[in-house]
């Protein structure tokens, strides 16, 4: 089963395969509600929401690399878990970390969750310097291969805001308990500080494969294809996050803490933004100002299906799209 869009692509891989094949969102929705599946969740944006809960509605384990489904609609897959008694494991890699860290641990010692951050391509640059830079500069991410608007949202440090919210709704935690560190080697994925003083780290190459295999074989471990890591003669840096220069961060902790469709707006509307910005219609600093925008026009409401979400979704979209 797969999600292709158009009838040619549906035709080649029918052929291709030699067999029957179902396609569309339903069958997504089916699959992922096989009783007794591991269900990795790569979806891009809102759209991997029915996914998501279909996963734990059905009670299995859910490898989350979709953020986008906690971001949006985080309060619903909560409730599809809970309802489903589904396993919830994130694939992202700050979280990953979180994750790990937080094995064994009681949630009463913990005292901060801090999410590193490599800082983009543009660490260091004032908000004066970001007025003319071109998608090009944008996209030159200085540790991770990753996929345009992600790589966009890392620049902006957009990505960092809504792994915040993913975070609070993961693991539970106050938002006043969750900071930003930059770290730009990128070694250090995320870092959990304990009530005693104390913090846990997780450690590794910037590389999926490792949060990937955990998420399939928790709680194990297993031998993995990376080499170990060596630390020697490799300094690990970390800064403040320029909130002066990058305020998509303080923007995204706004949202979250408002809740509702707030997040959901927030995540349509960057959607709606970063695309107009490769596309060359608005500059970079016009990424923030179009999500701050809609965010202040859109009416404000709580959800409670995945609909309510999807519905705001693409509200937001044709709001954030009239603002372009």
């Amino acid at each position: 089963m797969v999600a292709a869009d158009s009838a040619d692509e549906r035709n080649r891989f029918q052929e291709a395969l030699g067999r029957p094949v179902r396609f569309g969102s339903e069958s997504v929705i089916e699959v992922a509600s096989q009783p007794g599946s591991t269900v990795i969740n790569g979806i891009v944006g809102a759209a991997g929401l029915p996914a998501s809960v279909a996963t734990l509605e059905a009670g299995n384990r859910l490898a989350l690399a979709n953020k986008e489904s906690l971001v949006a609609g985080g309060d619903v897959v909560l409730t599809a878990a809970r309802s489903g008694r589904g396993e919830l494991i994130p694939v992202d890699s700050e979280h990953s970390a979180l994750f790990q860290c937080l094995v064994g641990e009681v949630p009463t010692s913990v005292a901060r969750l801090l999410l590193t951050a490599s800082g983009g391509p543009f660490f260091g640059k004032h908000r004066a310097d970001l007025a003319e830079v071109t998608a090009a500069d944008a996209l030159a991410h200085p540790t991770w291969d990753m996929g345009p608007r992600v790589t966009v949202d890392s620049a902006t440090l957009m990505n960092k805001g809504l792994e915040v919210i993913e975070a609070h709704h993961l693991f539970g935690i106050d938002y006043d308990a969750i900071d930003v560190i930059v770290h730009r080697q990128s070694i250090v994925h995320s870092l959990v500080e304990f009530v005693d003083g104390s913090s846990k780290a997780q450690l590794g190459e910037p590389d999926m494969r490792v949060p990937i295999q955990y998420a399939l074989t928790y709680p194990d471990r297993l031998a993995g294809t990376l080499p170990a890591l060596h630390l020697a003669d490799r300094p690990l840096e970390f800064y403040t996050p320029d909130r002066n220069t990058f305020p998509a961060l303080d923007l995204a902790f706004a949202a979250g803490r408002l809740g509702g469709s707030a997040p959901a707006v927030l995540n349509a509307a960057d959607e709606i933004a970063v695309e107009a910005f490769l596309d060359g219609r608005i500059g970079f600093l016009g990424i923030v100002r179009i999500v701050e925008r809609t965010l202040e026009a859109f009416p404000h409401r709580e959800f409670e299906t995945v609909a309510d979400v999807l519905a705001a979704d693409g509200e937001a979209r044709l709001l954030a799209l009239s603002m372009v």
